[in-house]
């Protein structure tokens, strides 16, 4: 039986990364085709649909699994968060709050996970990585259509996709052939020293442009007074998430030349 789920296992991640490797492919694509034929302004929008699949679909990362129950159970921990988000947003028709609830809620659950060592990754990686893509994606991009034109778009569209079409083929083809080729396995800790500053660069500066067009039209702002008696302001808490970048971002450097080091030279002693 545990053969059976680690077949089914290694099927299911095999096609999990495939999956993502072809949305961000598709997102590279769309993004070097707009450039090329109409400039940076159209990039975004070429490239909306398959970020927007691809980004997201990175949460699922923490519900692999190495056993069919533990993977209908999942599947019904999912089932059950969306209900509740609906049931939080009083009624069926805000699908798309209840599902930014769904994406906080599984976050929040991965970061869970790093803390109580239930995956790899420490927590100190996790909640940047996860947290900083769905907030560009999601709170700054789709949020405020005012900033989809700005060339930094293109850099970070192109350094994201580059990252993760090299991560996913790496994963891919590691559960697919049970190894991956030492060309692939240099590209997938090599390529972040140019990428990662060019990426967090294009983050912060997109961050920073934004905040005018927050503040200026309030969007998810919670003002004084009302019946939680408590305010919230957007604009605010995305100077604290620029914040955050200044001892995170160097952190992740570091910690990704770790990786770096030990993933090449255990492949230089093999």
């Amino acid at each position: 039986m545990a053969g059976v789920g680690s077949a089914v296992r290694r099927l299911y991640l095999s096609i999990y990364n495939w999956v993502v490797f072809y949305g961000w492919a598709q997102v590279l694509y769309y993004a070097v085709m707009a450039l090329r034929e109409s400039g940076h302004e159209a990039v975004y929008p070429a490239v909306e649909r398959p970020l927007q699949f691809a980004q997201t679909a990175a949460i699922m990362e923490v519900w692999l699994s190495s056993s069919i129950y533990s993977l209908l159970e999942h599947f019904r921990f999912l089932i059950f968060c969306y209900a509740f988000a609906l049931l939080l947003t009083k009624h069926i028709l805000s699908v798309y709050l209840a599902l930014l609830l769904l994406v906080v809620v599984m976050v929040v659950v991965q970061i869970f996970h790093g803390l109580v060592g239930l995956v790899r990754s420490p927590v100190s990686a996790t909640l940047p990585q996860i947290g900083s893509r769905l907030f560009l994606t999601w709170g700054v991009l789709y949020s405020f259509p005012e900033t989809q034109t700005h060339i930094l778009v293109t850099s970070l569209v192109i350094s994201w996709s580059i990252t993760e079409i090299i991560r996913y083929s790496f994963f891919g083809m590691k559960e697919a052939l049970g190894f991956a080729p030492s060309w692939l396995l240099w590209l997938r800790y090599s390529t972040f020293l140019v990428l990662y500053p060019t990426g967090i660069t294009s983050e912060v500066g997109l961050i920073y442009i934004a905040l005018p067009f927050m503040k200026a039209s309030e969007k998810y702002c919670l003002r004084m007074p009302n019946k939680w008696n408590f305010s919230f302001d957007y604009s605010y808490g995305s100077i604290l998430a620029m914040a955050i970048y200044v001892p995170g971002s160097p952190h992740m450097y570091n910690y990704m030349r770790a990786q770096r080091k030990k993933a090449l030279s255990k492949a230089k002693a093999a």
